[in-house]
């Protein structure tokens, strides 16, 4: 029943400062104007619109990672979504998170889907089959038994109070603060990034940091040049989790409603067998 280790490695994405490749750029050379023939009136050339000032003129590309993990640490919501690989699973998330330990999304495996919430400290879980099935299989647990328990929640959300099993794990998604230190723990790991080209992410401007690792391993957190330097990509090839960020949403409220009671399933009377 103890779905949390996969939907734990969905957090762990977001403790990662650097993790991608950087955005390819391609250049184009340019050449003046073609001559007018003779007696031709030149038209009018058009100004050349202004470069917006670089926010980061006169940093290293070491001071604007450090400036964008201060800035997204400071978040009070985000929103993450992406697809990334975990322990070799491929894993596909989409989740909102607050500082007040709510969040609700959707996380991906092995073909199957779930809704996660939280709020009130309280857990919910609602899998289609092929979810239930992946994860009670990679516990061990029996065919018979998954058969039987998957028929018990089939179409119902898991509710799953503080101290039960899975809670602490699952609670860990939902953990804004916690994920966000993490970003600050391995400082040196992330020195000796590089500034690739400058490009966008959605249509925010973004500075590129890049960083190549001895074992083949390429990655890029794309930094926001409007506002406050949040992190709003972070992008890995090569290595054993290859995968993709892409966080947004930044300080927005975060509505996380509470299944309908009639639509729930108690955790303790599922381990108890009581019929729901």
């Amino acid at each position: 029943m103890a779905s949390h280790r996969k939907l734990r490695a969905a957090a762990v994405v977001c403790a990662v400062v650097v993790t991608g490749s950087a955005p390819v750029t391609s250049w184009a050379a340019t050449t003046g104007p073609a001559a007018a023939p003779p007696g031709a009136v030149t038209p009018a050339l058009a100004p050349t619109p202004t470069p917006s000032p670089d926010p980061f003129a006169g940093l290293t590309a070491d001071e604007i990672g450090d400036r964008a993990v201060t800035a997204t640490q400071s978040a009070k919501s985000l929103r993450m979504t992406g697809k990334v690989v975990s322990e070799g699973q491929p894993l596909g998330i989409d989740f909102a998170v607050n500082d007040n330990d709510e969040c609700t999304g959707l996380i991906k495996i092995k073909g199957g889907a779930a809704e996660l919430r939280r709020v009130d400290h309280i857990t919910y879980l609602k899998g289609d089959e092929a979810f239930w099935r992946a994860s009670m299989t990679s516990q061990g647990m029996p065919e018979p038994q998954i058969t039987v328990t998957i028929e018990l929640i089939k179409g119902r959300w898991l509710k799953i109070a503080p101290g039960q099993a899975g809670s602490q794990d699952l609670g860990g998604v939902c953990d804004l603060k916690s994920l966000l230190s993490d970003l600050g723990k391995d400082k040196e790991q992330r020195r000796g990034l590089t500034r690739g080209p400058d490009g966008k992410v959605g249509t925010t401007p973004v500075a590129t940091l890049v960083k190549k690792k001895p074992d083949g391993e390429t990655a890029t957190v794309s930094v926001s040049e409007q506002g406050k330097p949040y992190i709003l990509k972070m992008v890995k090839t090569g290595g054993d989790e290859p995968g993709a960020i892409v966080l947004s949403d930044y300080d927005k409220p975060v509505d996380v409603k509470v299944p309908p009671a009639d639509e729930t399933v108690d955790l303790s009377k599922l381990d108890s067998g009581v019929p729901a």
